[in-house]
């Protein structure tokens, strides 16, 4: 058996572009790089989550008008109207 070592390509020190950057990686392993990578701890968490609802245009239509007229996003007003609508009874 030989052992024969993987010739690995040197990364550049800088890209000409976003495209050649990318040209490089398509052709080339990370895992080629581990000196070249360090791990990163990331923490996220979702805050929102968002739906989507067909609306009728004609209802669309009267909706973002009347969120321009308020100066607020239509999912805002949206969101408002829904809450007026289904507060539960005291």
């Amino acid at each position: 058996m030989s052992d024969k070592r993987k010739q690995v390509e040197p990364i550049p020190e800088e890209f000409g572009s976003y495209e050649e950057a990318a040209e490089f990686w398509d052709t080339h392993d990370t895992s080629d790089y581990p000196e070249s990578f360090e791990t990163v701890a990331v923490e996220s968490e979702l805050r929102r989550r968002r739906y989507e609802v067909e609306i009728d245009e004609d209802l669309m239509k009267v909706l973002t008008a009347r969120a321009q007229e308020r100066g607020i996003a239509v999912s805002q007003l949206v969101s408002e109207l829904l809450r007026e609508k289904i507060r539960p009874a005291a």
